[in-house]
């Protein structure tokens, strides 16, 4: 029976061979997508590889539209309304 460290030894001689292998493979299949790109002029983008759309850049921030006269703190007009605004928003209008 083989002790552990013969075992891991050949695990190791695998796991390299398994490694050589397969960038003999890689390149031998680079190879040739390269040349049927080339021969038929495909682009990414006829082959599904178009680059990923990127992320939305930040938001603009949006000018207020009313102002607590006491406080000075201001809302745009979006999201929650605060309790200083109460029913009428006419009073706390920005000219």
């Amino acid at each position: 029976m083989a002790t552990y460290k013969d075992l891991l030894a050949q695990k190791n001689k695998l796991e390299e061979q398994l490694e050589a292998a397969r960038q003999k493979e890689l390149a031998e299949i680079t190879a040739q997508v390269r040349q049927v790109v080339q021969e038929y002029g495909l682009t990414a983008a006829d082959i599904g590889l178009a680059p990923k759309r990127g992320k939305r850049g930040p938001k603009s921030a949006v000018a207020p539209k009313y102002q607590d006269p006491k406080t000075g703190a201001t809302w745009s007009g979006r999201g929650r309304a605060p309790a200083w605004i109460g029913k009428n928003r006419d009073k706390f209008l920005i000219a």
